[in-house]
């Protein structure tokens, strides 16, 4: 019988913990990633520039270029200035803006990416997409995943707390995403990837039921695990369906109908998992993960992020719209203005206020 297997692209290295950054340097080199040093570094003009003066002095070889945002001029414009630089990988410090411009610069000029994650406040950092804003709005770009990924749960204590609250939502909406595959699964057919849903549904109960808080280096440890996990299942998947569903249809929907108003990602994220999760009949499983959102401070209501009812079910009823062809339980139950008007009223029966 012939033995069959598969390759799984992932990062040569994963290094979370605290105190990581300062080893950086050391990591590059024993894992020949960069043993010149020569690196182009990435930072912004906040978090990433700060550390700075910390890292510079370990890495006398770099050269440092600083982002001025997440757009797609950006990256572009970020590629430009290390192509030719005879650079052995791109690093990519500070939060998803910085890290996705380098992840697409990086690409652009055919140089590994080392992700330096300055905050967990979303799964980007390990995925194999780069999302930059652009003429039309934003747009996803496929991209290489990082060859490392360094995360210092000490600068992850430096970082506004929301920004790991925003995390929390994000990968606890994957239990949501994976649900929403496998109904598509059962209803049309499609296809799904056991192992990127297994990886996915895992990172997000793992965090979903652990006890600690924002507070605990022993919380911050299994988030960040579960972030990475969740890119590495994107990776396998070949697409973001592991960790995209109603959820971030809903999140999606946020965004383009309310551009200046909309919250966190994550925010928007955790809040439509836990209602779809209500949509789909799971009302256990649904107040559950509103209880665990509302104990690490995330909002489960639409009020708690400035939106009346009348603007959440817009929201929902436009949600399908904005990935066609994603089949969730939104486009399964195609429901009206006033079903939706009623499920969101047992909804918030059911949660509670």
């Amino acid at each position: 019988m012939p033995v069959l297997t598969r390759l799984i692209p992932s990062p040569v290295v994963v290094d979370i913990r605290p105190g990581a950054l300062d080893d950086l340097a050391c990591v590059l080199a024993d894992e020949r990633i960069s043993q010149s040093g020569r690196l182009a570094i990435a930072v912004s003009g906040g978090s990433g520039a700060r550390l700075r003066d910390r890292v510079a002095p370990s890495l006398p070889g770099a050269d440092w270029f600083e982002v001025g945002g997440g757009t797609i001029d950006d990256a572009v414009r970020l590629a430009g200035e290390i192509q030719g630089g005879r650079y052995d990988a791109v690093v990519g410090l500070g939060g998803g803006k910085i890290i996705d411009c380098a992840k697409f610069a990086s690409a652009r000029v055919g140089l590994p990416l080392v992700a330096v994650a300055t905050n967990l406040a979303h799964d980007g950092l390990c995925s194999p997409v780069a999302t930059l804003d652009n003429d039309a709005g934003r747009g996803s770009y496929g991209v290489p995943n990082p060859i490392a990924v360094v995360i210092d749960l000490n600068v992850i204590r430096e970082a506004p707390v929301r920004f790991v609250r925003s995390g929390i939502g994000d990968v606890v909406s994957n239990i949501s995403a994976v649900a929403d595959w496998e109904l598509s699964h059962r209803v049309n057919g499609e296809k799904v990837d056991g192992l990127a849903a297994a990886m996915a549904r895992q990172a997000g109960e793992a965090v979903l039921r652990h006890p600690g808080g924002v507070e605990d280096d022993g919380f911050l440890q299994v988030l960040a695990e579960a972030l990475v996990l969740t890119g590495i299942s994107m990776s396998v998947s070949g697409d973001s369906r592991p960790s995209s569903g109603a959820c971030h249809e809903i999140n999606h929907a946020f965004d383009l109908l309310y551009p200046q108003r909309a919250a966190a990602h994550g925010e928007q994220c955790g809040l439509g998992a836990a209602f779809a999760m209500y949509l789909r009949g799971a009302h256990e499983e649904s107040v559950a993960m509103a209880e665990v959102l509302r104990r690490h401070g995330l909002p489960v209501l639409p009020e708690e992020i400035g939106f009346s009812v009348d603007e959440f079910v817009r929201v929902v009823e436009y949600a399908p719209e904005t990935r066609p062809g994603r089949f969730t339980i939104l486009e399964h139950l195609a429901l009206t203005t006033e079903q939706i008007k009623d499920v969101y009223a047992d909804y918030v029966k059911a949660i509670g206020s």
